[in-house]
């Protein structure tokens, strides 16, 4: 069965037509980046307005959101400028379109960093280490309120303050924008129960 949805997918000429950036506008490459993480978030545009459900971005090569060292380097020079240029592009063009309102942005990654800077025994610069207490994540679009903001850190960013969040609830707000119910189950190969998701969606987001 899956085997048939990905050749469907990727038969589907609508499908070949988003990941084709042969005939887009030079302007619009210019406007998202010409480089890996622009040529992607276009990609993922195109996929979105030819009906796909669900798509994933991921910038950064070789790890490089792993910034355990010459974080700030790699931040400044190769992380946040393509993530600041793209993703403002990829959501005004939602907007433009009309998607966005249908459509759920969410940027995160698996864990936040460190509070404190510190340095590898042989980097020549500093960085920061995994960090599983606090991270930020941004949602968009797909009725999220525009400029919520929903929790907060200490004071060198360690450990929720307030109004702390789950992934499961995370997971939650976005199985829910997707349109799975709460009460939704899959089955294992003896026929066991077991929920889609735990959590519920976070409070104040929509």
């Amino acid at each position: 069965r899956y085997q048939e949805a990905a050749v469907d997918l990727l038969a589907n000429r609508d499908a070949q037509n988003a990941f084709d950036l042969s005939k887009a506008n030079p302007k619009q490459i210019e406007r998202y980046g010409n480089h890996s993480f622009g040529w992607s978030l276009l990609m993922a545009r195109n996929l979105v307005a030819s009906g796909v459900n669900l798509v994933q971005v991921n910038l950064g090569n070789n790890e490089t959101w792993d910034t355990h060292q010459a974080a700030f380097p790699n931040l400044k020079n190769f992380l946040l400028p393509p993530l600041d240029q793209s993703l403002s592009a990829l959501l005004e063009d939602l907007d433009a379109s009309g998607l966005l309102d249908e459509t759920m942005v969410v940027v995160a990654s698996e864990f936040g960093r460190t509070p404190k800077i510190f340095r590898l025994p042989k980097a020549k610069l500093p960085g920061r280490d995994h960090w599983g207490a606090v991270q930020s994540a941004l949602f968009a679009g797909g009725g999220v309120k525009g400029g919520t903001v929903i929790g907060a850190s200490d004071k060198i960013g360690a450990y929720p303050a307030e109004d702390p969040q789950k992934p499961e609830n995370f997971a939650a707000t976005i199985y829910d924008a997707l349109g799975i119910p709460r009460n939704a189950q899959w089955h294992d190969l003896a026929k066991r129960p077991f929920p889609v998701y735990h959590g519920d969606p976070i409070k104040g987001l929509t």
